[in-house]
């Protein structure tokens, strides 16, 4: 499971000393000490679906692994893979993988069945029918969001007229973009999910449209990416952190983006000015995903316990290859006598002034400091502006991300911006005040 972006990826043992993997991503790293623990070879990596969110590990397991690769034939994928269409089936040496057309989070979406002989064990529903929802259906495009979701219920109610016992394994989770609710499971049985999962209890189609379309929130930009680069395919080695002096980052300056993955309270310290604040965390790459540029060099500000593999393999599963590291981290930027910044954290009893909350929609309408100006931190790039040019308190739901929008407003030029260490509950509890909701 992939913590940080929400999916889920399978090991199915064959049981003759090979495996299937599904909808793995181009980090290989875990499956490979999956596999290796119980002494298996990828013989089968199948792709429910061309990922928005993720970059696919298929393709590199083909080359290096001799891996067949089953996917959809309508997604045309430009590399060798057998190209499968609803009904067809593969034999995996006893076990066999049946492909379902269950179009919706994508045109050629396919849920994958497993059978022992007949009898179906369990469904690999991808983006479609996911643990107490469906997966969102705007990814293709803003114009076809309602066609899709009219098709993503037709293969809901396709995949809901399986035996109630069938394990249905999604590959969309809790934490991911793709729409999910949070905390669920990550797996479940169609008959569980017809009991409990409201939208397969939808009285008729329009009901279920109104519902899904209502539960769609932002999604980071580079989902409109990574399809088409899964379409055509990826291959890389071990990505890396080649290092850089302080003087070559300075002459790439004007062209590069530094990336600062320390935690907040380090930030806040002291930090090359301009700097990006993105703590690596599980959630790391969603966020360098939605505030980075993606088509320039990033150079990585680093703390020396922190791990540089991480980094950059958290970087490279959402496309982003042309990374490099500052050479010391800030212990050379600071030795070389160059400028510096910092941020001033403040603690919830501290808050004083106007306040920026720029969590999510729904997460700002459940709960937040009286008269809080709303921006959610995705849109904040667009709307620096926006943002009044006076003394302000920059808040989340614990400083990560205020931190990533206190370096954004800092690099437009705003003054005396600071960072709350806490989130509404931490207010309300240090203050005594209630909170409002709704937007």
């Amino acid at each position: 499971m992939d913590e940080g972006l929400g999916n889920s990826a399978y090991l199915v043992d064959l049981g003759d000393g090979r495996a299937l993997v599904v909808d793995v991503s181009l980090d290989l790293r875990d499956v490979g000490r999956a596999a290796q623990r119980r002494g298996l070879s990828v013989a089968f990596a199948a792709d429910t679906h061309l990922h928005a969110d993720f970059l696919s590990g298929a393709r590199q397991l083909s080359a290096s692994e001799g891996t067949r690769v089953l996917a959809s034939a309508a997604g045309h994928r430009e590399f060798t893979h057998n190209g499968l269409h609803d009904g067809d089936e593969v034999d995996l040496g006893g076990l066999r993988l049946r492909a379902l057309g269950t179009p919706g989070h994508t045109d050629e979406h396919l849920s994958f069945l497993l059978l022992d002989g007949d009898r179906p064990l369990g469904v690999f529903t991808g983006g479609s029918l996911i643990v107490g929802a469906a997966a969102r259906t705007d990814l293709v495009s803003p114009d076809r969001t309602e066609e899709l979701a009219r098709a993503q219920y037709a293969s809901l109610r396709r995949l809901a007229e399986l035996p109630d016992d069938v394990a249905v394994w999604p590959t969309h989770g809790a934490g991911s973009f793709c729409s999910a609710p949070p905390g669920a499971d990550r797996t479940s049985t169609i008959g569980r999910e017809k009991a409990t999962n409201s939208l397969l209890r939808a009285p008729d189609e329009d009901a279920f449209v109104e519902e899904l379309l209502g539960s769609l929130g932002s999604y980071p930009p580079y989902f409109r990416r990574l399809g088409e680069i899964n379409r055509h395919g990826v291959l890389t080695g071990t990505p890396s952190l080649p290092r850089l002096d302080v003087s070559a980052v300075r002459r790439l300056a004007d062209g590069a983006r530094l990336i600062d993955v320390r935690p907040l309270a380090e930030f806040a310290a002291a930090h090359v000015p301009g700097a990006l604040s993105i703590p690596l965390r599980p959630v790391f790459a969603s966020w360098l995903g939605w505030l980075a540029p993606h088509d320039v060099p990033l150079i990585v500000v680093r703390g020396a316990d922190q791990d540089p593999a991480e980094i950059a393999w958290q970087a490279a599963k959402i496309g982003y290859l042309d990374l490099a590291e500052l050479d010391g981290g800030m212990d050379a930027w600071t030795a070389a006598e160059l400028p510096i910044a910092t941020t001033r954290l403040v603690s919830p009893a501290e808050v004083r002034g106007p306040v920026l909350d720029i969590r999510q929609s729904a997460e700002f309408a459940s709960g937040h400091l009286p008269g809080a100006q709303h921006v959610e931190l995705g849109d904040l790039p667009d709307h620096v502006d926006d943002v009044p040019r006076e003394p302000l308190v920059v808040m989340c739901g614990h400083g990560e991300r205020a931190m990533g929008a206190a370096s954004l407003l800092e690099q437009a030029g705003h003054r005396d911006v600071a960072v709350l260490t806490g989130g509404p509950g931490d207010w309300a509890a240090a203050t005594g005040r209630r909170l409002e909701s709704g937007r």
